[in-house]
């Protein structure tokens, strides 16, 4: 058996950095609690390259003292902790002390602090965990710390970090994340030389909202709740606002940023029989509670939390949520603008002595008949004799034909449904004849794989007494099919009978698998629209970051898109076959598969993209179709037995017995 040994500090710190310190937005988080436990006001955080080269955070909080500048980068040092009953209650951001430890052991450091009341401040440059210089320096009051070429001793770890522009994504997602968490202070982060945020730091989370969402997020909904000793308050999106994905989800806990399954139950438990399927509400919200009752002490990224009471919480996000929607008025107000006097002006008659009621002075002129009185009048005697006339001399219709005639529009109306119907067409007209009737046949459209149905009696006129020689197809019969439509069921479900079983088919979801397998089956580039007005579509900064950093790949799928100021992206081309209307949507879609690792090959991102399409371009449940559209559908599904399941998943057809209904009726 091998022999047991001690490991060193330094490699003691080097994994307890992989569990702290998994990118540069995880030092910015770390940095940014110590910064808020300091006392900080202002807070500014500089990054160039992603952080990878150079990251820079300045508090103007409280600072250290030179001793303690060198004890806080020790492992388990910390000014948060005295004994073990303050971890059941702690109410600071860090309390571990292995922060400042583990992201010294994997980056070159530069440190100036200095507290309110010194002359001069401390100065410390640290190199893998070790302190290389100690000086005193002029600095104003608060600490500056400076990470620089961070993982630079671990390359094993660089090679899994992505491109600047994702890792910089991920740093900006962090400091909003630690601005909506405390509004009272003031964050500015400064990217490659570019001011990209910007808090006022007055405590309002409103003016937070706006800064980092824009200003249609900042028209959220107002929840403000109290639960015994639990409080919610925050904003959540309207129901009409529903967003594609839960990346807009943000909770804290006792201003910490958590993830939790059981408040984003709460929440969209709250939301219930308000929003369509697959749409998940947005929010920001701050549940505070006794420290006591929670527990942040689970995982070293402190992002879980464990609750003495989940039945409380459950209660006071889903009830305080609830009500505020309640509250709230989501239905779209009619806006009505009162014309201004230029308008009335206007619009106003142009010769003003004219009363507005005209009397007709009665006269002793005998009113004229007009033409539509005169048609209606009643003919005279020697009128009926000519109508008599001409009607007893006019040609009568034979019987034979008239025979024939009502024999063929009798077969026509008990015809099966076929595949096509040929029009017959005429070759020659009289003068004499009227052309009428040809112009009340039918257009027939022909569509890939749709069925035409049979010609009616009202709309096809036959005349086999001096009508014209017709030229008609022949019409192949084919084979008798074994199922027949019945119909449809609250237009969404078309019945269909096959001997003693019937089936019921979700047309919605049978239309969009057979979209999509004809998409798919299409291997060629993707046709692609250019916008003449772009679609601005605003992101997380993590998922802009994403779509930024695989522009090759949307390309391929038809979409370009440039980036527009932070956490925005602009469409400027989209697939052909997708609306404007759903641009966004999809994006927003994709951005977020990308962002979870769900849609890591260009075939299972460009399968996403079909699903879209098909989904977008499908017949939709509660439409009314026609007999011929519901029989194409039902055809494909009868005929086919690759058609189980919609794109998404949902069956497309389920059946019921003769058996099963009769055994329903007490008939067996």
């Amino acid at each position: 058996m091998p022999k047991i040994i001690q490991l060193s500090p330094h490699i003691a710190n080097l994994i307890a950095a992989g569990e702290v310190v998994e990118r540069p937005a995880s030092v910015v988080k770390e940095l940014l609690e110590n910064a808020v436990d300091a006392g900080a006001s202002k807070v500014t955080v500089e990054i160039k390259d992603g952080g990878m080269t150079f990251l820079r955070v300045t508090d103007n909080g409280c600072g250290m003292e030179s001793a303690d500048a060198k004890t806080a980068f020790l492992r388990h040092a910390t000014s948060k902790l005295r004994t073990a009953e303050d971890l059941a209650a702690i109410a600071t951001m860090g309390f571990r002390g292995e922060a400042l430890a583990a992201i010294a052991s994997v980056s070159r450091i530069d440190l100036m602090t200095k507290t309110a009341g010194s002359i001069t401040g401390t100065s410390l440059r640290l190199e893998a965990g070790n302190i290389v210089e100690e000086s005193e320096a002029g600095c104003p009051d608060g600490t500056t710390i400076i990470i620089r070429d961070l993982f630079y001793n671990t390359p094993a770890r660089m090679k899994f970090m992505k491109s600047d522009t994702v890792e910089g994504s991920r740093v900006t997602a962090a400091v909003q994340m630690q601005a909506l968490a405390h509004p009272e202070v003031a964050f500015q982060l400064i990217r490659d030389g570019k001011n990209v945020l910007s808090t006022p730091g007055n405590g309002g989370l409103q003016a937070v909202v706006y800064s980092i969402y824009g200003r249609d997020f900042a028209q959220m909904v107002k929840v403000e709740s109290r639960w015994d000793q639990y409080s919610l308050t925050g904003y959540v999106s309207k129901p009409t606002d529903a967003r594609p994905s839960r990346a807009l989800q943000t909770f804290f806990v006792n201003n910490r940023p958590v993830k939790s399954k059981l408040l984003v139950t709460a929440l969209e438990e709250a939301y219930r029989n308000r929003l369509m399927v697959g749409k998940f509400p947005a929010c920001v919200l701050h549940l505070n509670l006794p420290a006591s009752a929670v527990d942040v002490n689970v995982h070293p990224a402190k992002t879980e939390v464990k609750f003495l009471s989940e039945k409380a919480v459950f209660d006071c996000v889903h009830y305080g949520v609830l009500a505020a929607l309640n509250k709230a008025q989501d239905r779209p107000q009619m806006q009505f603008r009162t014309p201004s006097a230029e308008e009335v002006a206007v619009s106003a008659p142009k010769n003003p002595t004219l009363p507005s009621v005209v009397q007709t002075a009665p006269h002793k002129e005998e009113p004229k008949v007009s033409q539509k009185a005169d048609f209606y009048r009643t003919m005279t005697a020697e009128e009926y004799k000519t109508f008599q006339t001409a009607l007893r001399d006019a040609p009568q219709p034979k019987k034979e034909a008239a025979i024939a005639t009502a024999a063929k529009i009798e077969r026509a109306a008990n015809m099966p449904l076929r595949e096509s119907v040929m029009l017959p067409t005429a070759k020659t007209v009289t003068a004499n004849q009227s052309t009428d009737q040809y112009a009340t046949l039918p257009h027939i459209i022909q569509k890939q794989e749709t069925l035409a149905v049979p010609v009616s009696s009202e709309s096809c006129h036959i005349n086999t007494g001096n009508a014209p020689e017709m030229e008609q197809t022949s019409l192949e019969m084919p084979p008798e099919i074994p199922w027949r439509l019945v119909g449809e069921l609250y237009n969404s479900y078309i019945i269909v009978e096959q001997g003693d079983d019937s089936y019921l088919i979700d047309k919605h979801a049978a239309h969009e698998r057979i979209l999509f397998e004809k998409l798919k089956a299409n291997q060629e580039a993707i046709t692609a629209q250019s916008l003449l007005t772009p679609i601005p579509v605003r992101l997380s900064p993590a998922a802009a970051g994403e779509l930024l950093s695989n522009q090759e790949m949307l390309t391929e799928l038809g979409f370009e898109i440039d980036e527009f100021g932070e956490s925005t992206v602009l469409l400027r081309q989209i697939p052909m076959d997708l609306g404007e209307s759903e641009a966004a949507e999809t994006i927003e879609t994709l951005a977020a598969d990308l962002l979870s690792g769900r849609r890591e090959k260009k075939s299972s991102i460009r399968d996403e993209l079909l699903h879209t399409v098909a989904c977008k371009a499908a017949i939709k449940a509660g439409w009314k179709n026609d007999e011929k559209e519901l029989l194409a559908v039902a055809e494909q599904v009868m005929s086919r037995d690759d058609l189980k399941h919609c794109p998404h998943g949902r069956p497309i057809c389920i059946s019921l017995s003769k058996k099963q209904l009769e055994k329903q009726f007490k008939r067996t």
